[in-house]
């Protein structure tokens, strides 16, 4: 133990017997433990908050998506095994997308309809995780009517269940001599999911590639595109690159999931980091208490101070007696912050005791996602904080004389 530490080490000590300076310290560690936990737990919620999204909305969605300009994707076969030829690409299943209207006995609502490949579909998609009655092998197996898929929200408002019947009404219909009809045709709900999302879950609706054909009035072996799943989600702008020089000379454009929500993620990636500067002033608070209770320490110590440079203490030393008092503090008010974030982080995380209503937000309860990279910077803001405001009470102790703090004595 060196000098220095030594002698902050006892005065931080010894405050005990100056208890107003004492009181000062405690407010100091707990300004500093209370910034540090709130800013574990908020930015853990945001983390989660985020991460959930993601995974909802890659459920749902692709990661990649390559559509035709205009009319749909005539060669869509040769298309998929083009794709399945980059590297980084996991699965590439067809589909098909409209909006109908869809009628029942509990009401009529406006669907998105997607047609899917159920041979391929789990290969994209992660529908299969979501089904809560039946499955997507199931839209292959009607022999009477075609099967659908509908959302848990749209089963639950039009009083639907698996078995029951429903009527497509498809935009594209048929002109005669009476006037416009639309084309009709009924389905049978072979499966209900639930994938958290309020959108999703009470507009979307599943259907085979060849009944959403036939209801669309498609021409045979005609998709809207293809959707494409990658190894690494964070690599989609690099292997969506690859993909555009692979299919240069097809009619498609390709998007990714990036692009499609940039300004989703970077509203809320946004709003992570005003959490974390309006949360990070607590800390600061707490680092002016440092201050405080430093700046009253060195006028009670003077004497003391006097003293050590009487002694042989020079100037660097005395500045770092007070600077190791400080950092101290702000090293003891991390570690409890650390140790009251954490497993309040971990046990909101674990019993999911806070519950959102499902029509307002897109997650269920409030999800928690720990990373070490925040972790570690949290906890190096703090420090930071904490050690720059030991600097000014530091050059005052340094700056006395010690013939004029010993001239009465």
């Amino acid at each position: 133990m060196t000098f220095e530490f030594f002698v902050a080490l006892r005065y931080l000590f010894a405050l005990r017997k100056q208890s107003f300076i004492a009181i000062i310290s405690l407010f100091a560690v707990c300004g500093v433990a209370l910034g540090v936990a709130a800013l574990i737990v908020v930015i853990g919620v945001m983390n989660g908050f985020t991460k959930d999204l993601r995974d909802k909305i890659l459920g749902v969605n692709a990661h990649v998506l390559v559509s035709a300009f205009s009319g749909g994707i005539r060669d869509h076969r040769a298309l998929a095994d083009l794709c399945r030829e980059v590297p980084g690409v996991n699965g590439v299943t067809p589909f098909v997308y409209s909006e109908v209207m869809l009628s029942a006995s509990g009401g009529v609502k406006g669907v998105v309809l997607r047609g899917i490949d159920p041979t391929t579909a789990d290969q994209v998609l992660s529908i299969s995780k979501d089904m809560i009655g039946g499955t997507v092998k199931d839209l292959d197996k009607q022999e009477d009517f075609p099967g659908i898929i509908v959302g848990a929200e749209m089963a639950k408002r039009l009083g639907l269940s698996v078995g029951a019947n429903v009527n497509l009404l498809s935009p594209t219909g048929t002109q005669s001599s009476v006037g416009f009809t639309p084309k009709v045709r009924v389905f049978k709900v072979v499966g209900i999911f639930r994938t958290g999302m309020f959108e999703y879950d009470a507009t979307l609706g599943y259907v085979t590639v060849d009944a959403a054909r036939n209801l669309l009035g498609f021409n045979e072996d005609v998709v809207s595109g293809l959707e494409v799943r990658l190894d690494d989600v964070y690599k989609a702008g690099e292997i969506s690159e690859l993909l555009r020089a692979k299919l240069h000379d097809h009619p498609v454009y390709i998007r990714n999931w990036q692009e499609m929500n940039a300004n989703l993620f970077a509203a809320l990636e946004l709003e992570k980091t005003a959490m974390f500067i309006i949360l990070a002033m607590i800390v600061l608070v707490g680092s002016f208490s440092i201050v405080t209770m430093l700046v009253m320490l060195v006028m009670q110590k003077t004497k003391d101070i006097a003293v050590l440079m009487s002694l042989g203490a020079d100037e660097s030393s005395i500045r770092r007696i007070f600077m190791f008092q400080g950092s101290f503090i702000g090293v003891v008010g991390t570690a409890l912050g650390y140790g009251i974030g954490i497993p309040m982080a971990l046990l909101l995380k674990k019993y999911q005791f806070i519950k959102l209503p499902s029509d307002v937000y897109p997650v269920d309860y409030l999800p928690v996602r720990l990373e070490m990279l925040d972790m570690t910077l949290i906890g190096v803001a703090a420090l930071a904080l904490c050690f720059l405001s030991t600097i000014y009470p530091a050059r005052r102790a340094a700056a006395l004389k010690p013939s004029d703090a010993l001239r009465y004595e």
